[in-house]
């Protein structure tokens, strides 16, 4: 009999059926706010296998492409095969570690004898605790953290999958889907989304949502400005510019940061709220990244620095307290387990660790479980380990010219030529954003004190094994340091200091952006970064 599937559980397959009924069987938790009749569009979930045993997309579900679904609305139509779902709502490997510095605990939101005020003004009377909150919305997962703005301490950590993924991997899908019949539910789906983990902390830690008086949000400059609701369509065309970056070179603003208030939002924490948006820095290099130099301080520093935030738009920057050069390098979301067949982020089960040892092939997955995929880290290191082991040359063609490479024969996970050309091109971007910005700054490596290598995934990689394939640049390693995730420390650091908000904003006026496709050897240097080696000095 057929089976209805959600990673190790399952239940027998009944005709007429939806699947947030057997989301229910199983004991899943999906998001909905509207009593399941299609009109939230919370509820959406991924179809893995036995799409053609479901009935066809309602006309509520027309927003949604590929094999993404509403639960609600997605019904057990026969019974050929078995069906496999999952929620976008997973948790990846949630990293709280991040370079930490000292500050001044100066928030914005501070009690003032029996009142809450923000700067200075009093928006509601002192209820015996005051919270704020912190977010890192990243192409592919979101981080929050709930701060206790009394004392500054963190008070609970939240990571869990963007569930924009129906709208596309990568950025530039994302602005594609936003100009379209559909615009807004990029925004909405977000929403909810935050809604729902707050939601879900306030009801774990017993506290009032209405208790949480102050946001702060970081990302790239689409996922920022989606977020707020404003229109990212100007990102996609050249000159690639945020609306608000356009209006602050007009002398419209003085800052491209944004506030707003949680009622305006439909943020379910108290309505007046402050929500303050992050400062961009120019083009796709957002408010994530200048978190990260809040972060990681090298803005304040003489030494020069450079720091590369991997993900699906990898930014790099490069310099110190005189002068500060930016790039985004549009890698797309191959390290993230897009486009890559056995791809997966890094999820439980998600192969992390690859090593030959006496020739023989090791591995390690996320959770110690049965491995169902590759993350990022694995990816580096199979292909870092094909070629120190000749198994695979500096081209990407392995060895024999096979087609794949069998990573593991019992759950038949391998990696193919194919699955390689797509990550030589992520590679690739990543590779030419560094040498760019190392040109125009006019230094050699040598010249560089410390290299800061940011973000959830940058955090696992083997150092070594992304030196060998040209993933980053060719230093002494004892100047690279992974600093964990800077954006939702920085983030957390604009929270908590109003010196350290300013002080950001100030930064990233100073900035200088370089635009990668315009610069002359760009073709060249794309072409030198797909091919597996250490990068040239």
């Amino acid at each position: 009999m057929p089976s209805i599937i959600f990673g190790s559980k399952k239940s027998e397959s009944i005709k007429g059926t939806t699947l947030f009924q057997y989301a229910d069987i199983l004991n899943v938790r999906v998001p909905t706010s509207c009593g399941r009749n299609g009109k939230c569009h919370e509820c959406i979930i991924e179809i893995k296998s036995g799409i053609n045993s479901l009935n066809k997309p309602t006309e509520t579900e027309s927003f949604l492409t590929d094999n993404f679904r509403l639960a609600c609305q997605v019904k057990v139509n026969n019974l050929n095969d078995n069906i496999e779902f999952s929620v976008l709502r997973r948790e990846p490997k949630i990293l709280t570690k991040s370079i930490k510095t000292k500050f001044e605990l100066n928030p914005l939101t501070k009690q003032k004898e029996n009142n809450v005020q923000f700067n200075d003004q009093i928006i509601d009377e002192y209820r015996g605790a005051i919270y704020g909150i912190s977010i890192d919305i990243g192409t592919t997962t979101i981080v929050m953290n709930l701060v206790n703005l009394q004392n500054g301490e963190i008070e609970y950590i939240s990571s869990f999958e963007n569930p924009q993924k129906f709208g596309g991997s990568d950025i530039m899908n994302r602005i594609s889907y936003d100009s379209t019949q559909f615009k807004g539910e990029l925004k909405k789906v977000l929403i909810s989304a935050i809604n729902f983990e707050i939601g879900q902390i306030t009801r774990k830690l017993k506290i009032h949502r209405r208790l949480i008086y102050e946001m702060v949000v970081v990302g790239n400059s689409t996922m920022r400005d989606i977020f707020f609701g404003i229109d990212v369509s100007s990102i996609g065309e050249k000159p690639y510019k945020s609306i608000i970056e356009s209006e602050y070179e007009k002398g419209k603003r003085q800052s491209t940061s944004i506030n707003s208030k949680a009622k305006d939002l439909d943020i379910r924490i108290f309505p007046g709220a402050n929500i303050y948006g992050g400062p961009l820095i120019g083009s796709h290099v957002g408010s994530d990244v200048a978190a990260d130099l809040i972060a990681t301080e090298m803005a304040n520093k003489e030494e020069i620095s450079m720091l590369i935030d991997v993900g699906t738009n990898t930014e790099v920057v490069l310099g110190n307290n005189t002068k500060l050069f930016a790039a985004s390098c549009p890698a797309g979301p191959a390290f993230e387990g897009g486009e890559i067949k056995y791809g997966m982020p890094a999820y439980n089960g998600a192969i992390e660790k690859i090593e030959f040892k006496n020739n023989k092939l090791e591995f390690e997955t996320i959770g110690n479980d049965k491995p169902i995929g590759i993350c990022g880290s694995g990816l580096i290191d199979i292909l870092a380990q094909l070629k120190m082991t000749s198994r695979m040359n500096h081209l990407g063609v392995l060895e024999n010219k096979k087609n794949e490479f069998v990573i593991d024969s019992i759950n038949n996970i391998t990696i193919s030529r194919k699955d390689i050309s797509s990550l030589a091109q992520a590679k690739a971007a990543n590779y030419c954003g560094q040498k760019i910005v190392l040109s125009k700054y006019g230094i050699p490596v040598e010249k560089i004190s410390n290299v800061y290598i940011a973000g959830g995934f940058g955090n696992y990689i083997n150092i070594n094994n992304a030196i060998e394939i040209g993933f980053i640049l060719n230093i002494d390693q004892n100047k690279i340091h992974q600093v964990g995730n800077t954006s939702i420390e920085g983030a957390t650091k604009m929270l908590l200091s109003s010196k350290t908000r300013y002080e950001s904003e100030e930064i990233c006026k100073n900035i200088e952006h370089i635009e990668l496709e315009t610069t002359e050897d760009f073709f060249d240097l794309f072409v030198d970064g797909c091919q597996f080696s250490p990068m040239k000095n």
